[in-house]
């Protein structure tokens, strides 16, 4: 072990500080190198690694004692050595600018950090300055005694060392003046209230400080019971009565000069509180109006201010709940509107002038429901209960009659009143049982207060706890099955909620046996989260009936066992077809479809339906479109077919387990389409009660079905239901109101294959009769034609639009 005098000396400041170890000189092996602080605790600082320590932004802090130790197969050694931490000079306390009166005393300091300590020298006007007469320097303090005007000057002190030099400058001012009153007079008028107290002040400026001496009228004032004149000549009355009425000069006086200013005290009338507030208890939410009426000089103004346990009240910032019940200046009066607890307290109503007041206190009491319960304590807990402890909180003026206990779990954030024993808790009780909760369940509880006025603000939460486990007490629900692949028996069930598993290890117990049959057999299925169990087993028939139980276990024990549900095996497709399939076309895009059921006696599962599949002649099966029933009914009607097509159709029955075998196909062939062209040239004419509507036949091409007669819809107006009219002929009469003006009408043929496009007319009539012919057929797209003549105005839209 060796020690050098000094590792490093640093100037504060510099970012980085480097120590290195005299173990970069060993030979192989390397040694291993370990830096410690002998006289303090390792800094954040330090960066790098052997051999080279290195620490940022080093301080004074980082000064000390050093170790660096080096260690390799061969054997261990130490080196130690020291960091000094060395700093430039800066100000901790500087001297500024000074105005000084002349003949007083001044002291001046100058305080500056460093390492090493820093010296400190003043100068004057650029001069050194030294102890003389007057002036004394020590270090970094100057004292003046008795200054003179040639003090006055341009000062500084200089803090130094070997790193660097700072410097403060100040200016010093030694004024001498004559007292002066013309900054600061006496008051010109000054009021005061009679039997009360005023305050003059006399501030002249002077230097050095004047002599100060009261006069009233002649009369020269002295210190007595009722007259006091300060050390600064400030003049002080009391209890004034109208005699003090007068002249007031304050005289000032130094080796400079003299001056004098004067003030006129007018004596007024006190202030008084003629009708002072009461105080009151009030219930939360109700008013009140606390009252103060005041007398006072009727030559000055008069202000009241409220108070609330000596905290002014701010009207701005109430939210409503206070305001001024008077405009007029005499009256004060304070209305609370709405009070809250917070509103409790002594209130101070202020009657002002600017030249006294005067003050009365009444206490208001605002009764509540109670404050929230303290410190809940949950102890001796069980499966199903607890014990709750708590601290009583404010009763708010209103005694304390009973408490309530609510509690919240891990699944819901919502707190719901618990049941308790007792059942009713008093209001002097601090401790009560929480009975009926869920085992292995977590809990947070709190307690609230109640009295006549209501419920209170409920307690802090209790510490979460956990109930203790037990054995379930529900069974599970939804126990069905069914379904599944041949020789299988599938049982579901719907997962139990946390609420009721109870605890850890929860699972299911499922019984099942064969009905009739009297051996159980049992299955446990883990995982609270498990849903169904599957059984197979070659033996078992297709849609065999079981009887089925459940129950749930954890490892507590085993809970109740459901009631016995029927769940049957897999079940089989369908073996039988149904037969004597009719197909009927009945438009040219829509067939009817009728069969006979199979037998539910060839049924191996439960009939769901059947499905009717139908494909165009020259197509495979394998194309075919399907439509699929539901329940027994023997007969569906089928949309969206092509017209005057050929089709194929044939039935099957199906269940869960899959679609039977067809009937024999039977076949259909859709009728023709309707014509497509819209009856033409309408025309109408009005007589009497009667509108008469004709247009021309529509004539079926040959690939069309044939014209058996028209649909007219007729509405009046445009918001009412339209009536259907059939026709076999290619006109109309329409019965029509007297009043009639307008109405709407449709047109259209139908036949075998369906109805065809439509031709929309619009009729408005003003007298008489007339006709107004439209060729609808020859204009497919939708336009408007207007003719008038001397008696009608009438309006046709052809439309290829369907309503």
């Amino acid at each position: 072990s060796r020690t050098d005098p000094a590792l490093a000396t640093l100037k504060i400041g510099n970012s980085v500080l480097s120590l290195d170890s005299p173990a970069r000189l060993f030979r192989s092996p390397v040694p291993r190198i370990k830096w410690r602080k002998l006289d303090g605790p390792q800094s954040s600082k330090w960066i790098g690694s052997e051999p080279l320590l290195q620490i940022q932004q080093a301080g004074f802090e980082d000064e000390g004692t050093y170790e660096c130790e080096a260690e390799n197969a061969k054997g261990r050694d130490t080196h130690q050595g020291r960091i000094i931490i060395h700093a430039q000079p800066d100000w901790l306390d500087v001297i500024s600018d000074t105005e000084a009166d002349i003949g007083s005393d001044l002291r001046w300091s100058c305080v500056a950090s460093g390492k090493p300590r820093p010296t400190v020298r003043w100068l004057r006007d650029g001069q050194p300055l030294t102890s003389q007469n007057r002036i004394e320097v020590s270090g970094g303090e100057l004292r003046f005694s008795k200054l003179v005007l040639e003090d006055s000057g341009m000062y500084q002190c200089v803090a130094e060392n070997k790193h660097g030099t700072v410097y403060a400058s100040a200016e010093l001012t030694v004024q001498a003046l004559a007292p002066d009153f013309r900054l600061n007079p006496v008051k010109r008028l000054i009021p005061a209230a009679r039997s009360g107290k005023v305050i003059i002040p006399c501030q002249p400026r002077a230097a050095p400080k004047a002599t100060v001496l009261w006069t009233k009228g002649t009369e020269l004032l002295v210190n007595s019971s009722r007259v006091t004149i300060t050390a600064d000549g400030t003049l002080i009355l009391q209890n004034i009565s109208k005699s003090d009425e007068g002249k007031y000069t304050c005289f000032a006086e130094n080796f400079m000069g003299k001056a004098n200013s004067t003030g006129i005290l007018s004596v007024r009338d006190a202030t008084k509180i003629t009708l002072a507030p009461s105080s009151a208890d009030i219930n939360v939410g109700e008013n009140l109006t606390l009252q103060c009426h005041a007398s006072h000089d009727p030559t000055m103004d008069l202000t009241f201010t409220w108070s609330l346990d000596d905290f002014p009240i701010d009207f701005d910032k109430s939210e409503g709940h206070y305001r001024r019940a008077s405009a007029k200046e005499a009256i004060g009066d304070l209305s609370i509107s709405n009070a809250q607890l917070r509103h409790s307290g002594r209130y101070t109503c202020t009657a002002q002038t600017v030249v006294d007041s005067a003050s009365e206190s009444a206490t208001l009491t605002v009764r509540g429901p109670p404050g929230p319960p303290g410190g809940v304590v949950v102890r001796d807990i069980g499966d199903t209960s607890v014990q709750l402890s708590w601290s009583r909180g404010f009763d708010n003026h209103s005694p304390i009659a009973r408490y309530l206990i609510e509690a919240r779990t891990l699944l819901s954030n919502q707190w719901k009143q618990m049941r308790t024993n007792p059942v009713n808790i008093e209001g002097n009780a601090e401790t009560a049982q929480v009975v009926n909760l869920i085992p292995w369940m977590d809990y947070e509880f709190r307690v609230l207060a109640s009295n006549i006025l209501g419920i209170g603000e409920p307690s802090l939460p209790s510490s979460k706890i956990r109930t203790k486990e037990a054995a379930p007490t529900v069974a599970p629900s939804g126990l069905g099955g069914g379904g599944g692949a041949p020789n299988e028996l599938i049982i579901t069930w719907t997962p139990t909620l946390r609420d009721y598993q109870h605890g850890e290890g929860f699972g299911y117990i499922v019984s099942f046996r064969r009905k009739g049959s009297q051996a159980w057999l049992r299955a446990r299925v883990p995982h609270a989260e498990s849903l169904h169990f599957v059984y197979r087993n070659e033996s078992i028939a297709p849609y065999t009936p079981f009887e089925v139980k459940i129950r749930a276990y954890n490892r507590k024990g085993e809970g109740p066992e459901s009631l016995t549900a029927i769940v049957y095996s897999a079940e089989e497709e369908p073996k039988a077809a149904p037969y004597r399939v009719i197909a009927k076309s009945v438009l040219s895009s829509e067939m009817d479809v009728s069969w006979e059921p199979v037998e539910q006696g060839e049924m191996t599962g439960v009939l769901l339906g059947y499905e009717i599949r139908y494909w165009k002649d020259g197509d495979k099966e394998e194309a075919a479109d399907r439509v699929r029933t539901a329940g027994l009914v023997t007969s569906a009607h089928v949309t969206g077919l092509n017209p005057n097509t050929d089709y194929h159709v044939s039935v099957r029955a199906y269940n869960r387990a899959g679609t039977g075998p067809p009937s024999p196909a039977t076949n259909v062939t859709t009728t023709r389409p309707p014509p497509k062209r819209p009856p033409g040239n309408i025309s109408w004419t009005f007589s009497g009660s009667t509108v008469s509507i004709k247009w021309d036949p529509v004539v079926a091409k040959a690939d069309e079905s044939a014209v058996t007669g028209y649909k007219m819809l007729y509405r009046q107006d445009s918001h009412s239901a339209p009536t259907l009219y059939l026709a076999s002929k290619s006109q109309i009469d329409i019965p029509i109101p007297e009043d009639f003006t307008h109405a709407f009408v449709q047109i259209r043929v139908t036949g075998p294959g369906g109805d065809g496009t439509p031709a929309e007319v619009h009729i408005l009539r003003n007298s008489g009769t007339s006709m107004m012919v439209e060729d609808s057929g020859m204009r497919p797209a939708p336009h408007v034609v207007v003719v008038t003549t001397n008696s009608l105005l009438m309006v046709a839209l052809i439309s290829s639009l369907e309503l």
